[in-house]
């Protein structure tokens, strides 16, 4: 996993390497400066000119400005490098999704690819910052510091002996403490965006049953569950102050006290003033060092569930093999469902659709009719391959789906959802998702079509009037009319309505059925419906049961010999069909 991620940094090689050189010069030059300010004050002692003490202070201060730039230098690529890296990381991530299948998506929710592509790549941006600057600065500090120490200090250096592993020991106590609330909040961090992404998009329903008080304690509660987490792990970490303050008062003691005794009972002889400050300065760099890969530890351990959660997505593989030569034309809009079996999940232990064998012409007219769960959607999903068939096979044009280019196959199907989203932008630019080269005539002409036109024309900027996110600013059936009209500039071979006529009248829901037969004769038109009206001049209606197909047939046909259609169109017709206002 981490070699995948390191393939993120890509163009951004050039500053994280150079992060690592100006670390090692600034940790270099830090361990340089006491030595030499040791040896100034030892030769102040033993009486030395101005004139040298001038020279060594010149020195110490370019070696400050040295260590300063190199410093600089590095929190300036290292912030290039890491924010690079994240950019990367999301785009691929990004990328990824654009893959997944239908399948791989009912895997993750929503709200969790989200927080995989904020809070996840934020987590591992900061770890990944922290590797290539701090992560190499203090254990060469720590290293050179030690050396340095010993050098200068002698046996005054054995202090470290006592201190690095009580320091060590405790910090990894803490880190190991507080990573499981760590571990907990990024699952909860899930809940906690789901309940925001639910309340958003259903808002009018929360506000029309007057439950803003229901979310907000829901939203609460998971927001309570968060702090109480990353409380509970904060005040653990919070631990690592007072450790780190005592192991550096108990080393300052020592070496002062063990320090000023060896100096004064050998004259300076064994250890001088110089060494005492130098091994003060070096212990609290080493002590420092520690404490800083103490965060790091800490740090790396949170990221490593975001590590996990990144790469369960980069290595989720899609479920639906490409052909090795894949079609790239396709030919018409026949559809034959050969003996079609079909389940969302190998695990299901029942099967969506059972033993379909459907065989459509190209050019027909198609209706479905079916109850609530009948298998209808499941259907027609098959056909462009957004879900692959468990067993059987469906061919378009003759050829099975799967030997299809997956883009081809879908260029040449159009689907028009019962909730279908338009996106922000104006009504022309969401027209054109269906053909972004579509001139004002082609919209004009397929708006026409879906019975849009007059409703888009009474608006005071006619198509380039802006919609807003979700389509909020329009109606449910212009928004259905729209996502039509989209479909329709396609061109495409085969056209599927999933109750996409729902939220239109039944005079309008004719108008488009009609502009249909007249103006794309040749392509196949499928028409789910819970409207018998809608579908009963279709050439052939299949009526759906529990996953199968339980009679199919045209509209007189089916009142001699379906119990179930018969019994559907007798309700709606001696119950009065309800218009569909539009609304």
């Amino acid at each position: 996993m981490i070699r995948r991620l390191l393939q993120c940094v890509r163009e951004y090689k050039k500053p994280t390497i150079l992060t690592l050189l100006f670390m090692v010069g600034e940790a270099v030059i830090e361990c340089i400066i006491p030595f030499i300010t040791a040896n100034l004050v030892n030769h102040i002692k033993a009486g030395i000119d101005m004139g040298q003490i001038l020279r060594t202070g010149a020195l110490l201060a370019v070696m400050a400005c040295l260590s300063l730039s190199c410093g600089g230098m590095a929190g300036f690529t290292c912030s290039k490098a890491s924010a690079g890296f994240a950019k990367n990381l999301r785009h691929d991530i990004f990328q990824k999704i654009q893959t997944f299948t239908f399948h791989n998506i009912d895997r993750f929710s929503s709200s969790s690819l989200v927080t995989r592509m904020t809070t996840d790549v934020a987590n591992i941006q900061i770890a990944y910052m922290m590797v290539i600057r701090t992560a190499i600065r203090s254990p060469l500090m720590l290293i050179f510091s030690i050396i340095m120490a010993y050098i200068m200090g002698g046996s005054l250096a054995t202090s470290f002996v006592i201190i690095i592993p009580v320091l060590v020991f405790g910090l990894l106590m803490v880190s190991h403490k507080a990573m499981p609330a760590f571990r907990r909040v990024f699952h909860k961090y899930d809940h906690l965006n789901e309940s925001i992404e639910e309340n958003v998009r259903a808002m009018r329903v929360v506000k029309g049953f007057s439950r803003e008080e229901y979310e907000k304690q829901k939203f609460n509660a998971a927001a309570e569950d968060i702090r109480i987490d990353f409380t509970k792990a904060e005040r653990i970490v919070a631990f690592n102050t007072p450790i780190m303050q005592i192991c550096v008062y108990f080393n300052m003691i020592f070496v002062l006290l063990v320090g000023s005794r060896m100096t004064i009972t050998s004259k300076g002889n064994v250890v001088d003033v110089g060494q005492i400050s130098a091994m003060i300065t070096y212990g609290v760099q080493i002590l420092m060092s520690l404490m800083m890969l103490s965060f790091i530890y800490v740090m790396l351990t949170m990221s490593s569930e975001s590590f996990k959660r990144i790469g369960e997505v980069l290595n989720e593989v899609p479920d639906l093999p490409m052909a090795a030569q894949p079609v790239t034309s396709i030919p018409d809009g026949s559809i034959d469902f050969n003996h079609v079996n079909f389940k969302y999940s190998a695990k299901a232990k029942k099967n969506a659709l059972s033993d379909i064998d459907l065989h459509i012409r190209s050019g027909m007219t198609v209706g479905i009719i079916g109850g609530t769960g009948s298998g209808k959607s499941s259907l027609v999903q098959l056909i462009p391959r957004l879900y692959d068939v468990t067993e059987g096979n469906i061919t378009v044009g003759g050829i099975d789906v799967r030997n299809y280019d997956i883009k081809a196959l879908r260029n040449s199907v159009a689907m028009v959802l019962q909730k279908n989203l338009l996106f922000s932008g104006t009504i022309s630019e969401n027209l054109r998702w269906g053909n972004e080269n579509a001139t004002d005539e082609e919209i004009k002409e397929a708006c026409v079509l879906a019975q849009a036109d007059e409703f888009v024309s009474s608006f005071p900027d006619g198509y380039n009037t802006k919609i807003e996110q979700g389509g909020s600013n329009v109606s449910g059936g212009q928004k259905q009319r729209l996502c039509i009209a989209r479909a329709l500039l396609k061109k495409p071979k085969i056209l599927i309505l999933d109750d996409s006529t729902s939220a239109v009248d039944t005079k309008t829901d004719a108008l488009i059925r009609a502009g249909f037969k007249q103006y794309i004769p040749e392509t196949t038109k499928i028409i789910i419906a819970q409207r018998v009206a809608s579908v009963e001049d279709a050439d052939m209606i299949i009526v759906m049961d529990n996953g199968r197909v339980s009679a199919c047939g045209t509209h007189s046909e089916l009142l001699a010999s379906s119990d179930i259609y018969r019994e559907v169109y007798e309700q709606q017709t001696n119950g009065g069909d309800d218009d569909g206002t539009d609304k």
